[in-house]
């Protein structure tokens, strides 16, 4: 006999909290030569075969590096710790390569295959060869093999992305793949008088209750007093 039960559907929705539940961790990716280069800050670094050791990392179409990486055949990852400066998430993570030179007073080394590596708050890095590139939509995602791999400091902790989101009060960047516009998920239950905002690259703290001016009521060219950051670059704490 048939079941005639009727069958259930689930209801479709999509937590975004749901999303930061998958573990990354920070790092920058570089690429280039001792003439021209270019690092951005990536969470999407991870290792997908073992023999031999390969690694991808995902780049938006739109960044600075990703036609670097694509012209030199390398790029390295620098593995960032817990203590890293809010310097180094700000340029390498929020300003662009087309406007300034991020490897600027920066402690660089160059690797085997030449491309720069950040040593800044680096705890260990890798370099490797690309022997594939996929395009994934907004993202080319770049598969390289192994090269060299050093540990910096042993007695650093790995910054994950969830620490930089609760401890750091960190949010992606707008290339980045895990990018979630902060709309999405800003506590609507705030009471607007206690409301406070983050800049996200030098951690300046704009507070409603100290301000004469609320700062949803600021004008969109309004600018970070302390680095310059715009409005957008701002995120309800």
């Amino acid at each position: 006999m048939i079941d005639s039960k009727p069958i259930q559907t689930i209801k479709i929705m999509i937590d975004f909290n749901a999303l930061f539940k998958i573990s990354y961790g920070l790092y920058i990716v570089s690429s280039g030569d001792k003439n021209h280069g270019n690092g951005y800050i990536s969470n999407t670094v991870f290792q997908v075969t073992a023999e031999p050791p390969q690694f991808a990392t995902c780049c938006n179409k739109d960044n600075f590096t990703a036609n670097i990486i694509e012209k030199t055949g390398a790029f390295s990852v620098s593995i960032l710790h817990q203590e890293t400066s809010s310097d180094i998430y700000g340029t390498f993570g929020y300003k662009s390569g087309k406007d300034i030179n991020k490897f600027e007073g920066k402690n660089i080394e160059y690797g085997q295959t030449g491309v720069p590596i950040v040593m800044d708050d680096c705890m260990a890095f890798i370099e490797c060869k690309v022997v594939k590139t996929l395009d994934v939509g907004t993202h080319i995602m770049f598969i390289g093999e192994l090269v060299q791999s050093k540990v910096i400091d042993e007695t650093k902790e790995a910054i994950s992305y969830d620490y930089y989101r609760k401890v750091k009060n960190g949010v992606a960047p707008k290339n980045a793949p895990t990018y979630i516009h902060k709309s999405k998920l800003e506590n609507k239950t705030m009471s607007d008088s206690t409301a406070k905002y983050k800049c996200v690259i030098c951690g300046y703290i704009y507070d409603d209750a100290a301000e004469s001016v609320k700062f949803e009521d600021l004008p969109d060219d309004y600018m970070c007093p302390v680095c310059g950051a715009g409005k957008d670059d701002f995120v309800k704490i």
